[in-house]
Protein backbone atom coordinates (compact mmCIF):
# COMPACT_ATOMS: atom_id res chain seq x y z
CA UNK A 1 0.00 0.00 0.00
CA UNK A 2 1.36 3.56 -0.42
CA UNK A 3 1.06 6.45 1.97
CA UNK A 4 -1.44 7.92 -0.25
CA UNK A 5 -4.07 5.28 0.52
CA UNK A 6 -3.48 6.04 4.30
CA UNK A 7 -3.92 9.75 4.03
CA UNK A 8 -6.93 9.25 2.01
CA UNK A 9 -8.52 7.05 5.03
CA UNK A 10 -7.48 9.10 7.76
CA UNK A 11 -9.30 12.31 5.79
CA UNK A 12 -12.71 9.90 5.09
CA UNK A 13 -12.49 8.94 9.17
CA UNK A 14 -12.14 12.75 10.19
CA UNK A 15 -15.25 13.47 7.91
CA UNK A 16 -17.38 11.08 9.51
CA UNK A 17 -16.52 12.11 13.08
CA UNK A 18 -17.06 15.69 12.09
CA UNK A 19 -20.81 14.51 10.48
CA UNK A 20 -21.33 12.15 13.80
CA UNK A 21 -20.97 15.41 16.08
CA UNK A 22 -22.83 17.66 13.82
CA UNK A 23 -25.93 14.30 13.85
CA UNK A 24 -25.90 14.28 17.79
CA UNK A 25 -25.43 18.00 18.79
CA UNK A 26 -27.74 19.42 16.05
CA UNK A 27 -29.71 15.98 14.87
CA UNK A 28 -33.02 17.52 16.52
CA UNK A 29 -32.40 20.97 14.43
CA UNK A 30 -32.47 18.69 10.98
CA UNK A 31 -35.57 17.59 10.85
CA UNK A 32 -36.25 19.29 7.76
CA UNK A 33 -33.73 17.29 5.80
CA UNK A 34 -35.95 14.91 3.97
CA UNK A 35 -39.16 16.46 4.02
CA UNK A 36 -38.54 19.06 1.42
CA UNK A 37 -40.62 20.39 -1.02
CA UNK A 38 -40.57 17.72 -4.09
CA UNK A 39 -39.66 14.84 -2.42
CA UNK A 40 -41.86 11.97 -3.83
CA UNK A 41 -44.09 10.48 -0.91
CA UNK A 42 -46.49 7.53 -1.48
CA UNK A 43 -48.39 6.22 1.28
CA UNK A 44 -51.03 3.23 0.85
CA UNK A 45 -53.22 0.97 3.04
CA UNK A 46 -50.11 -1.57 3.63
CA UNK A 47 -46.81 0.63 3.00
CA UNK A 48 -45.42 3.31 1.37
CA UNK A 49 -43.16 4.73 -1.20
CA UNK A 50 -40.66 7.38 -0.42
CA UNK A 51 -37.89 8.75 -2.20
CA UNK A 52 -36.27 11.77 -1.42
CA UNK A 53 -35.07 13.33 -4.73
CA UNK A 54 -34.46 17.31 -3.74
CA UNK A 55 -33.10 16.21 -0.22
CA UNK A 56 -30.11 13.99 -2.30
CA UNK A 57 -29.59 17.09 -4.58
CA UNK A 58 -28.96 19.66 -1.38
CA UNK A 59 -26.76 17.34 -0.18
CA UNK A 60 -24.66 16.22 -2.94
CA UNK A 61 -23.91 20.04 -4.14
CA UNK A 62 -23.17 21.07 -0.50
CA UNK A 63 -20.84 17.57 -0.21
CA UNK A 64 -19.88 19.13 -3.39
CA UNK A 65 -18.88 22.38 -2.70
CA UNK A 66 -17.24 21.15 0.64
CA UNK A 67 -15.05 19.09 -1.79
CA UNK A 68 -13.52 22.14 -4.40
CA UNK A 69 -13.35 23.94 -0.79
CA UNK A 70 -11.15 21.38 0.56
CA UNK A 71 -9.11 20.99 -2.89
CA UNK A 72 -8.69 24.92 -3.32
CA UNK A 73 -7.35 25.42 -0.11
CA UNK A 74 -5.25 22.32 1.10
CA UNK A 75 -4.74 20.74 -2.69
Amino acid sequence: MNPGVGKYLIGIGILVFLAGLVIYFFGDKLNWLGRLPGDIRIEGKNGGFYFPIVTCIVVSILLNLIVVLIRKFFG
